[in-house]
């Protein structure tokens, strides 16, 4: 049983029947008044979002963890399937357990997040950035460079990714997976 004071990015914590992993916490000290966390919970079952606030010292139900890499291997029309690299078992996943799922590529590895008392899947994390082609763009409009001018354009996966006016197709580009936005041009 830990307390409100352990919490921290990335744990997974049993609240209202669910699992909920914290996505964002902050501990507030007032002048007046006790101390409390200011958290915001993702469920892991349905991927929804919550805040809630813990008082200072409250108990809450740490769930333990293990995490593990996989390699992704195709989607279907309900989720994902995934391959253990080490014994080769197959794990399917649920198309809501992967945020920015649309910048995955066959082959890519990820880490998925599994319950320790009898492995079940909790939710998958994608590296902190992918190397993706761009397919298709818009065309630059020329002398609109006065100001970070961005365009649209589809990469590999079929995602959309807002780039800079002088990215062409044929181009590999950086995408950031936490929010899916365009890093860097890859210089081959």
């Amino acid at each position: 049983m830990a307390t409100s004071n352990d919490i921290r990015k990335g744990l997974c914590i049993e609240y209202s029947n669910d699992i909920y992993k914290v996505i964002e916490f902050l501990h507030v000290k007032p002048g007046k008044g006790p101390a409390f966390v200011r958290t915001k919970l993702k469920s892991v079952t349905n991927g929804k979002v919550i805040d809630n606030t813990f008082s200072a010292g409250h108990k809450i139900e740490e769930v333990k963890v293990i995490t593990r890499k996989y390699q992704y291997l195709y989607d279907d029309e309900n989720g994902f399937h995934f391959m253990n690299n080490d014994d080769f078992s197959q794990l399917y996943l649920n198309k809501e357990m992967i945020e920015n799922s649309n910048l995955m590529k066959a082959g890519e590895e990820v880490t998925i997040i599994l319950k320790e008392a009898d492995e079940t899947p909790l939710s998958a994390e994608l590296p902190q950035s992918v190397y993706l082609e761009v397919v298709e763009a818009d065309p630059g409009v020329k002398g609109n460079t006065a100001t970070n001018a961005l365009k649209n354009a589809i990469v590999e996966t079929g995602a959309r990714v807002m780039v800079p006016l002088f990215i062409e197709p044929g181009d590999k580009i950086k995408v950031s997976t936490e929010d899916g936005s365009y890093l860097e041009r890859v210089k081959e």
